[in-house]
Order: structure tokens, then sequence, then C-alpha cells
């Protein structure tokens, strides 16, 4: 979608759940089939809405409904724990490793955020930029469509960072209105997935997080920079494309969420070549990097599959290229060896679980917000229904129908 088209669907998105958000107005969902986010299937379900809390789950069909889904199936809303919401391709259709001008960025932003709002994602955590707190603030304040939005703000990475320093751009974070810290802890897989801070750096970045009363987020690829973040007792460790099983235990033991993006990031990196290689490390050494890291991956996400207690969410990801397409990865899982129960729970309740949102957003459930998707299709004899969105509501308003 073009900026301009997105004007208009903007203009658009934005006024046609007006009606429905009064906080005043009773909104009745009939489903066939639902999918409550815990792992419950419930059967001609009437689900009530007042203003943006679910106030009522029952079998009641008296009474007209707001919507009927028909044979649609409905879920809590989707998340994705692990997105770039501002990562795009510029006017020439390349990576914008610079960014343009703020009006610019503000409107790719803004589209991504449309687009995955109507692929069903109605949270999202963005991870890495501050530019990504007016498009959250904006969103937050209902001016503009889009998934709820956490975001981290900037990241912790730079190797020559004392501990006090990492502590102090944590505590900088934290004011700025970080909802989370994010942490390399190693280097990219296109530069070999090493170990980048030291045991002492991750403890300080973990330990300053859990000070501030702010989740972790630790990058690692390699089997040791996943090793010191169990010991360092972070939040959330992403990717694990060099992942063992003795690595994978400790996450496992120490009550640390795993998010292992096997589906869309490396594919869209592959598929959008062109648009990404002579920026940065977006090199044909790191191409080829890639390409063997996605034959690791797996063998890998099997062999967590196989860890007893590890908590496995479900994120993206998804850079410039993959926003909307933020359902590939729970599907790729399932072909890899998930039961679909489980890939739909690590994207609802467990991912909200993961984000300290519980009590929230993340199934269907009296008293949480009216996050609610409908797909075409049973998505537990089907996994590629998720793709098949028809229905989005997030907090009381429906933005498709």
């Amino acid at each position: 979608m073009r900026v301009t088209a997105f004007k208009a669907a903007l203009f658009a998105a934005v006024m046609a759940p007006v009606a429905l958000s009064s906080q005043d107005q009773t909104v009745r969902i009939r489903a066939a089939k639902a999918l409550d986010g815990t792992g419950k299937v419930l059967s001609n379900v009437t689900i009530t809405i007042q203003g943006s809390k679910i106030t009522s789950i029952g079998p009641d069909n008296s009474g007209a409904a707001t919507y009927n889904l028909g044979t649609l199936t409905a879920m809590p809303g989707m998340i994705d724990v692990h997105a770039h919401v501002g990562w795009h391709f510029d006017k020439d259709g390349r990576y914008a490793a610079r960014p343009g001008t703020p009006a610019q960025e503000i409107l790719y932003a803004a589209e991504n955020a449309y687009v995955t709002l109507l692929a069903g994602f109605t949270t999202v955590q963005s991870v890495g930029a501050m530019s990504d707190k007016p498009l959250r603030d904006a969103i937050n304040r209902g001016v503009l469509p889009g998934p709820r939005i956490l975001s981290s703000l900037g990241q912790i990475s730079n190797q020559k960072w004392t501990t006090d320093q990492i502590r102090e751009n944590i505590r900088r974070l934290k004011g700025e209105g970080a909802d989370l810290i994010k942490i390399f802890a190693s280097a990219s897989i296109r530069d070999g997935g090493v170990p980048t801070l030291s045991q002492e750096q991750v403890d300080a970045a973990c330990g300053e997080a859990r000070a501030q009363g702010l989740r972790s987020m630790v990058h690692a690829h390699s089997p040791e920079s996943m090793l010191r973040s169990a010991r360092a007792k972070c939040t959330q460790v992403e990717h694990g494309g060099l992942a063992n099983a003795e690595a994978l235990k400790a996450l496992a033991d120490g009550g640390i969420y795993f998010d292992p993006n096997i589906g869309l990031v490396t594919q869209n990196y592959l598929e959008n070549k062109a648009r990404f290689l002579g920026i940065g490390n977006y090199t044909e050494e790191g191409f080829a990097s890639m390409e063997k890291a996605l034959g690791l991956r797996g063998p890998m996400f099997t062999t967590a599959l196989k860890t007893p207690g590890l908590k496995i969410v479900m994120g993206t990801d998804a850079v410039a290229g993959a926003h909307g397409q933020n359902a590939r990865e729970p599907i790729e899982r399932v072909k890899t060896g998930q039961k679909p129960m489980d890939a739909i729970i690590g994207m609802t309740s467990l991912a909200a679980e993961s984000m300290g949102l519980q009590k929230e957003l993340g199934a269907i459930a009296i008293g949480l917000n009216a996050d609610l998707v409908a797909i075409d299709g049973d998505p537990l004899q089907d996994i590629t229904a998720l793709q098949r969105v028809r229905f989005v509501m997030r907090n009381g308003k429906v933005y498709k129908k």
C-alpha cells in the first residue's frame, strides 16, 4: 500500500469505528466456534462487550447479535511479541536504513501498524527505536488505527559501556517512557551470532531493568549468550538461531520466555534480498550466513519443543516487507512440529503473560479487553486459516468486518 492510498484507508478506518466506541453501547458477538486463547474451545457462544471490556460469555442466543460470525472461528486478538513497526522500504523500494523526514517516518510506521492490525494482530511489541513513541502514543489516544504497541524506545548494545553506563542508560529509557528494555547480547546472525556483552554487562542490564520495574528482552543467537541471559534472570530471549539443548534447558529452568523466530524474518530477508543488499551488513556474506542459519532453525525448534517447561511465545522480528504477514510465523512453527493449540496459546494468553498483561488481554474472558478476531476456517485443523482474518476488534472498536 502506498502512502497516498494509506491516507484514504486511514481516514476510513478512523471514522468507521466511531459509532461503536461509546462506553454506553453493548455489543453482542455470536460465534459457532471460539478458541479462548487458553486452550479451551467454545461452541455456540455469545460474547457481550460493554465499551472496551468483555462483560459476559455464554450460550445465550436470545436477543439480536450485533455481529453474527456465522461459520468463522473467533479467537483473541493475536499478539506479536517482537516486531519493528517503523522499518520500511523507501520510495525507491530500498530498505530505509537512514531515517527520512519525521513526517515520512511516521506515515510509513502508521501504514505498517495499520496493515498489522488488519491482519488480526491487536498487540505488538516493537523494539529498538525511539520513533515508535509518537505512534504508540497516538494509537493509545485513539486517533490512529493500529495495534496496541509496547516499545523499548532504544536498545542496550554498546560493548564498550561499563556496567554503570548500562544502568544509567536503562534509567534514561525508563524516564523516556520505555515499556521494556531491549538488549543485544550477541551479534546478528549475519555476523556469526557470537556473544557481544560479558556476563557482567548482561547482569547489569537485566538487573537494572528489574530494579526499574521493566522487563528485559535479549537478542541472543549463540548458546553462550543465551546462558548468560539465563544466569542474569532476563525476562525473554529472542532468536536462539544457534541454540543447543543446554541453553534451552537453562531458559526453561529459569522460567524465561523464548521466542525463536523461524517462520518470517529470514525468509523475508531472502525474498527481498535486492532491497537490502549493500546496506550495512546486508552483504553477500551476510545473506549466505542467513541461508545457512535458516537450515538450522528447524532442528533447533524441534529441540525447543522437546524441552520440558520451556515457555515458547510468538514473535516474528517483522522488518521492512514483513508487516501484515505476521501469521507466517505460527504457520511455520506448526509445520515444524508444534501443536496448533500450543501455537495459538503462544500468540495469545502466553504472549500476554510474557508482557505482564495477562489481566488485560490474550484471552476471551470476562473483564479482559475486547480484542477479538474472526478467521475463515479452523486453525486447529488448518493453521493457514490464521491468514484469513475477516473480523478485527480492538478495545471494543471494530476495524474490519
